[in-house]
Parts: structure tokens; C-alpha cells; sequence
């Protein structure tokens, strides 16, 4: 097949033709194999099997025991510094290191904490529309989308107000750095900007954390930093990396979708209509249909923990497999007429979440929340709210990430 995953000119063909090679991969009758080349500043793998199937990417996600997390689910594996610098993901880990993590942290997307963000998650939506109509249409991204989830997870944390722009840049300079790399030159560069900001927003809450403890409050530093009912609580190092994952992962997966979102309904008029002529009934299946349309986040990286059979597939303990969410998502055989966007689709498979398992996205409910919130709002007060030309993407094969999309109304 002329398609190699591990290159970044595959990255840089257009949507329309990725999904045609994927759906040539998940033709295959294993899971292809991808070399990897040297990556400047990176780890380097001897390469990846591409699970591109819906039941090869679930099987996996739900054998955390055979399918790792460790030594780190990105692609390519970043160097063995990173962690000793700012600390372990808790993606990047197995049960039961995950599990304590995920303990502590889930107290953030409890159902009691959801529904006590909502009058503030409104409130947001309603003064992001406000500039808008001040403003003037311009790029849905930047006006609309990129602000949202950032003030969402700032006030959730308490971060002050003073600090949020910075935020916002430092978030920024992170997801530029994800997925395939460049030039050595360029890679230097995103190097650089990362660990700058990296190290930025880790300082920024850890010092956060020392004030909430010596006097708290309501945000969830202050839960965080103070034991809950086991005993438990994250250190500083733990502090900082939960913030650095929740910042992109919880930013990034409500912004791409909203922003990719837009378009689908400006380019699915009969699915708009449908939609806003019972908002309430079809708002939730819209949602998830986009979340399955967009796959906000395109893969994760797994390594294979003992020897195991994958659909006639023999694969050997240390071998890499990259679980690709995205073709999952457009899998035929779970999803007929796969490419159409249809808000009246079952989509309660989709794996736009991440696959079911222990790695299932903490935050996913409050990025449905967002964006039900925010459609709401636009399509209230800006019924012909569209998009306007093709956005512009960013070249990554981790982040389907859109740097701007032109709208009017």
C-alpha cells in the first residue's frame, strides 16, 4: 500500500484521503506494520502494527494488562527525561498507579461537581456569543472554540483571571508539539517552546497548590492538594502533570470538535434543520455523532505486555501498537454509511472518548456539557451561525486540531 502512519507527508494529505487509506487498512487482513524512521530528539520504536478496526482498538483498550500504557501512549515515545523532569502522566500508566490517580482526580468530574459548573459554564457561552456579535464574525477557533473549554478548566482549578492569557499561550505552544515531527531544526524549536510552557503552567498550579493549602477554598486545587476520605492527595509533581493533561486533553477534545463541528452542520443542512427544530431531543445524539465524525484525539500508543493473539495476529511482548480512533470511528461494520453525519445515528460504540476501559476519558461528560451549552447559545442567538470555506488543520497525527475556521452569521 502506498500509505505509511509513521510519516508526516501522510499527515499532511487531506482529510478525504486519510480516511480512504484507512479504510484500505481496515480491508487488511491483520493490522498492518509501520517502521518508524529516527526521530530528531525523540525515542525511537522499531515501529507499530496500526489497529485501524473498531473491534481490535476495543479489545485492546479493555486488556490494560496486555495492552500498556507504559512507558507512554504518544507516537513517537518521547525521551526518558520528560518524566523525570515534569512528572508521569497518569496516561502514561498502568493499574494500579493509574487507579490511585484516577481516585483523586475524579472527584473533578463528579456528577455534584458537573451540575454546580453549569450556571458558570452558561454564563461563559453567553459572554463568548456577546463578543462575538461585537465583534464580528471572523475565526470560529479563536472567538469561539479555544475560549470555552480554557475558562471552563481555569475556574474549575481557581486559576485568577490575571494569569488565564498566559494560559492560553502556554496551551497553545504544547499542542503545536504534538504528533509527527518535523526538521530537526523545527523540531527544536517546538522542543524548546514545549518544555517553556510545560514547565510554566507546572509552576503556575504548584504554587497554587502551596497557597490552597495553607488556606483553601472551593476550586479543585484545593481538593486536590487535601487528603480526600483514603487518605490520598497529589504531590506537587502530580499536581502539575494532572493540570498539563487536563489543559490539553480537556481542552483539546471539546475545542476540535466545536470547531470542527461548525462545519458539519453548515456542510449538513438537512442535519442543522433537524437538529434546531428540537434542540432538547436531538442535542445529545448530535454531540456524540460529532465527537464520532471528528475523533478530536486520532490515536493512542500501546505496548504489548506478554505474547498475545490479535484477530490471527501473533504479536510478541515489547511490540508496539497504535490504536487509531479515528478509523475505529469509520469502521463499516459497526457503523453503516460510515462517512455520512447523521445525529440520529446509535453512535454509543464510538470510541471518541478513547476506548471503554480504564483509560476511558475522565473529563468526557463535562466536554459534552460544554459544547451542548455552547451550541445552544450560538444557535439561539445566531441561527445562521455557518462556517465558511475549509479550516485550516493542524499537521499532526495525534491532535485532529483546527488552527481556524473562517464563519460569519
Amino acid at each position: 500500500m502506498d500509505i505509511d502512519l509513521a510519516d508526516l507527508d501522510f499527515w499532511r494529505r487531506p482529510l478525504k484521503e486519510r480516511h480512504e487509506a484507512f479504510a484500505r487498512l481496515r480491508q487488511a487482513d491483520l493490522p498492518v506494520f509501520f517502521p518508524e524512521k529516527k526521530v530528531p530528539l525523540l525515542r525511537s520504536g522499531t515501529g507499530f502494527y496500526a489497529l485501524v478496526r473498531h473491534a481490535d482498538v476495543v479489545e485492546a483498550s479493555r486488556n490494560a494488562k496486555v495492552f500498556s500504557s507504559e512507558p507512554a501512549v504518544t507516537n513517537p515515545e518521547p525521551p526518558g527525561w520528560v518524566k523525570h523532569v515534569f512528572g508521569e502522566s497518569m496516561v502514561n500508566m498502568d493499574d494500579p498507579r493509574h487507579a490511585r490517580l484516577r481516585r483523586i482526580v475524579s472527584r473533578a468530574f463528579s456528577p455534584k461537581m458537573l451540575q454546580g459548573l453549569q450556571a458558570d459554564i452558561e454564563k461563559a457561552c453567553a459572554r463568548i456569543v456577546d463578543d462575538v456579535i461585537a465583534k464580528g464574525p471572523g475565526d470560529f477557533v479563536s472567538q469561539v472554540a479555544a475560549r470555552l473549554p480554557i475558562h471552563v478548566i481555569c475556574d474549575m482549578m481557581g486559576i485568577p483571571e490575571s494569569m488565564r492569557a498566559k494560559v492560553h499561550e502556554h496551551v497553545d505552544a504544547s499542542t503545536a508539539y504534538s504528533g509527527v515531527r518535523p526538521s530537526l531544526l523545527q523540531s527544536a524549536r517546538l522542543a524548546g517552546k514545549n518544555v517553556v510552557a510545560l514547565l510554566a503552567l507546572q509552576r503556575m498550579v504548584i504554587q497554587l497548590g502551596h497557597e490552597r493549602v495553607a488556606e483553601p477554598g472551593k476550586d479543585l486545587v484545593s481538593a486536590l492538594v487535601t487528603a480526600n476520605p483514603d487518605g490520598e492527595k497529589l504531590t506537587d509533581k502530580e499536581l502539575g502533570s494532572f493540570f498539563a493533561l487536563l489543559l490539553v486533553a480537556g481542552n483539546e477534545t471539546a475545542r476540535n470538535t466545536m470547531a470542527h463541528g461548525i462545519k458539519l452542520l453548515t456542510d449538513h443542512p438537512a442535519q442543522r434543520e433537524l437538529l434546531m427544530s428540537d434542540f432538547d431531543g436531538h442535542v445529545n445524539g448530535a454531540i456524540e455523532e460529532m465527537v464520532r465524525h471528528v475523533s478530536p484525539i486520532i490515536q493512542f500508543r500501546r505496548t504489548v505486555t506478554e505474547d498475545y493473539a490479535l484477530r490471527g495476529l501473533e504479536l510478541k511482548k515489547g511490540d508496539r501498537v497504535v490504536l487509531f480512533y479515528g478509523s475505529a470511528n469509520r469502521d463499516e461494520e459497526v457503523f453503516p454509511d460510515a462517512d455520512a453525519f447523521d445525529i440520529t445515528r446509535d453512535t454509543k460504540p464510538h470510541v471518541g472518548f478513547g476506548g471503554p476501559g480504564p483509560h476511558f476519558c475522565l473529563g468526557a461528560n463535562l466536554a459534552r456539557q460544554e459544547m451542548r451549552t455552547m451550541f445552544r447559545e450560538l444557535l439561539t442567538r445566531l441561527p445562521d451561525i455557518r462556517s465558511v470555506g475549509e479550516p485550516e488543520l493542524l499537521v499532526s497525527n495525534f491532535d485532529n486540531s483546527v488552527r481556524s475556521q473562517s464563519f460569519t452569521f
